[in-house]
């Protein structure tokens, strides 16, 4: 009888050392995709000065625009959580607009090879963006899943696990990509 007892403890410690260590690969894929998303983000806010400053050559007066862009920017490179990163992303997304909105007015300037080049590698880093973010989601959803289910809810819940933030975008209605595309 002792030795059915001793085995099914060692059999949950077992199964316990399993669930924990599932949870930190689980959590470090989490975070593995949250700087894989960083990275991209980064990418973006690095190319916008360059941009800012070839559309600045072409519509000078448009100084609201750009104080604008540039101020997005600079969230966007100080938010800290990822609630902070995503309201800074969806900020910044809305001041882009505004800027390939007064591109629209210039037809040089669409015509302009350097701005051409920036457009394109724009436009190249909001789709790594957008499959970061689907990737970081899909890590995230299948980390806060495995904390919810039993047993492993136990573990978590012993050794401190919490759910993670999920990457969102703008509410609905206003979920549309930034236009990059003036062809």
């Amino acid at each position: 009888m002792g030795i059915i007892i001793l085995g099914s403890i060692v059999l949950i410690f077992l199964g316990g050392i399993l669930v924990y260590n599932r949870l930190i690969n689980l959590r470090n894929r989490v975070e593995n995709a949250w700087h894989q998303i960083d990275v991209q983000l980064l990418k973006r806010a690095d190319l916008i000065p360059n941009l800012v400053e070839t559309v600045k050559g072409y519509a000078k007066h448009e100084k609201e625009v750009f104080e604008k862009v540039t101020q997005a920017r600079a969230s966007v490179t100080q938010a800290g959580t990822i609630k902070q990163k995503a309201d800074a992303t969806n900020m910044l997304t809305s001041a882009l607009k505004s800027l390939f909105a007064v591109v629209e007015n210039y037809p040089e300037l669409k015509a302009n090879q350097n701005f051409l080049l920036l457009q394109e590698e724009l436009s190249g880093i909001e789709s790594k963006i957008a499959y970061a973010r689907q990737f970081y989601n899909d890590t995230v959803m299948n980390y806060n899943r495995t904390q919810q289910l039993f047993p492993s809810n136990i573990v978590a819940s012993l050794f401190g696990f919490t759910l993670k933030d999920y990457f969102e975008i703008e509410e609905p209605g206003k979920r549309e990509a930034p236009r990059v595309d003036f062809k």
